[in-house]
Formats: structure tokens, sequence, C-alpha cells
């Protein structure tokens, strides 16, 4: 929501400077006004005009690179889930591997039923030995 209410902020800033740039009389205009080449009579006056499209030049650049900054910090300062159906969502953190040391157990079997180890299992023969007979 942020992020699109500085887009919409920092593309009207960029629309804005540029056509008050464009609005704005060059520097050289001033000599080709003397020779008749300018109109002397604009909508803000001789001289009004030059002040007021500086400032707010200067406002609408000010306001710009604020935008800018701020899209940065924003872009690059990812937010925590607000949904809490997100933060069930997010992976769990591993838990570390347990190291074995000469000395120690191998880990246990998962419980559950298991056959002697001379008696053949339900399914099959006992230790995978296979289909052969006895002789």
């Amino acid at each position: 929501m942020l992020h699109t209410l500085l887009i919409i902020v920092h593309f009207f800033c960029a629309v804005g400077v540029i056509s008050l740039v464009l609005l704005q009389r060059g520097k050289g205009a001033d000599a080709g006004a003397g020779f008749g080449a300018g109109a002397s009579g604009t909508v803000f006056g001789a001289r009004g005009a030059t002040t007021a499209l500086s400032r707010a030049t200067a406002v609408l650049a000010g306001i710009f690179m604020v935008t800018s900054l701020l899209l940065t910090y924003v872009g690059t300062h990812k937010s925590e889930p607000v949904n809490p159906l997100e933060q069930f969502s997010l992976p769990a953190p591993r838990s570390a591997p347990q190291s074995l040391t000469p000395g120690a157990a191998a880990p246990s079997a998962p419980a559950g039923p298991q056959a002697p180890s001379g008696a053949a299992a339900p399914g099959g023969p006992a230790n995978g030995a296979g289909t052969s007979s006895p002789k």
C-alpha cells in the first residue's frame, strides 16, 4: 500500500518537474527578447514567472528526491507478514544435526512392532534373505 502510494507521488512529481522545466525560459532568451524576437507580454509578466516557476521546480525536485529515497528504503526492507496465516506458512527453522561420538550409541529406530531376529516377518523372510528355501 505504501509502496503504491509512493510510486504514484513519485510519478506525478517527475511529470511536474519535466513540465515546469519546459515552461521556463532559458538564459539565452533574454538576449533575443531585446531584439524583438521574444514575447515580452507573458502571462506572469516579464520577471514574475521566473521566481514562481523556479520555486515550484525546486519544491517538486525536493519531493522527487524524498520519494526516491523512501522508495529505496521501502524496497530494500521487507515487511513482516501481517496476516497470522502467513506466519504459519513460513518454513520452520532446522534443528542442529546430532553428532555421533565413537562411544555413543546409534540413534534408536522408530518405535513400532519388531520381529525377533530369528523369526520371519509377516511380509517375507527375515533380514531380506530372499526366497531361497532351506536345505
